[in-house]
């Protein structure tokens, strides 16, 4: 890379338009933004060879929009272009007035989703090869520096099939398709899902993000970022649970702990809060027999049981709790 950087500020228009020099990254990536049709959410999914992508190349607010800029990133085009969609501009007239300040145009490669389903997308002369981009209904994907030309195609292929799937997985899978069909050339080490809402309330501390995750160096970025997906799944199960525990539903509460035990059944934490649930809803023995099996593996949760009734969040009797301790 450091050879990269001697070449490119060797030539005037790298060195300015790209502000190497300033420290901006280079983000040779594939990307997708997109919007769900059917919830109004917005996404941006990356992977890169290159250290924590997802701090250059995606961009999203709710009831905004999403952006991805990257090849020889512009950051500013991020915050920059979800200012100009908050101010009335649609993508495309967003990303024409990005482009028309910028020297560095024909090195950029950027796309935007806006909250209206409309979305603009921008690979400049310059990409190195191979690069290109695809725009589908409420969704746009972009790749430079691939191994082959085919990577666009094949995220859009894969994006539109995978119609019925949530926004998330349907962009990981896009992500999966392209590097299935080659990728970055240079391989692979980091990744990015962000999810936000089409619509903003007035409690935004719930509107961003919905997802947000991100792995910044890895052998396998998108199957760690599955494992993530699947594990935000698993805790949105459980705090489902921990809801319908405050309200005292715990039918409600078993249903939603025991679907998150289902996608990670090894983890104590999943064990442990169902297994109060199950003493909760009058089935002692078999919430003791589920407590054994944690504290042989961790006796701080025995310490947890002891705490709850306190707090209202177990509710037996003393022989009862004393069942569940031993």
């Amino acid at each position: 890379m450091r050879k990269l950087f001697l070449l490119f500020i060797s030539l005037p228009l790298f060195a300015t338009a790209q502000h190497t020099l300033k420290g901006d990254p280079f983000a040779h990536t594939f990307s997708i933004v997109a919007r769900d049709e059917k919830t109004g959410d917005l996404a941006v999914g990356v992977q890169s060879h290159w250290f924590s992508v997802g701090t250059s190349v995606s961009w999203g607010e709710a009831g905004v929009g999403v952006v991805a800029t990257q090849s020889f990133t512009n950051k500013s085009f991020g915050i920059r272009g979800l200012q100009l969609l908050k101010s009335g501009k649609t993508a495309q007239e967003a990303l024409d007035e990005l482009l028309r300040t910028d020297e560095g145009r024909e090195v950029r490669q950027v796309a935007i989703a806006d909250a209206k389903g409309n979305v603009a997308v921008h690979t400049g002369t310059k990409c190195i090869d191979f690069a290109g981009h695809k725009k589908g209904k409420n969704f746009s994907v972009q790749a430079n520096m691939m191994l082959t030309n085919t990577v666009p195609n094949a995220m859009a292929e894969a994006f539109e099939k995978n119609g019925a799937l949530p926004l998330p997985e349907r962009v990981l899978s896009a992500l999966n398709a392209a590097q299935a069909a080659g990728g970055d050339i240079r391989g692979r080490q980091s990744a990015v899902l962000l999810v936000v809402k089409g619509k903003a309330t007035d409690e935004p501390w719930n509107d961003n993000h919905l997802v947000d995750l991100r792995v910044d160096d890895a052998e396998q970025p998108l199957t760690e970022m599955g494992r993530l997906l699947r594990t935000q799944r698993a805790y949105e199960f459980m705090n489902n649970g921990d809801l319908a525990t405050e309200k005292n539903d715990m039918k409600a509460a078993m249903e939603a702990y025991g679907a998150a035990m289902k996608l990670f059944p090894k983890n104590l934490e999943m064990q442990y809060w169902t297994a109060i649930a199950l003493a909760n809803t009058k089935q002692v023995p078999k919430a003791a027999t589920m407590l054994r099996g944690i504290y042989a593996k961790d006796q701080n949760w025995r310490e947890l049981t002891r705490r709850l009734p306190k707090v209202g969040l177990l509710t037996v009797s003393a022989a009862e709790l004393a069942q569940l301790i031993k």
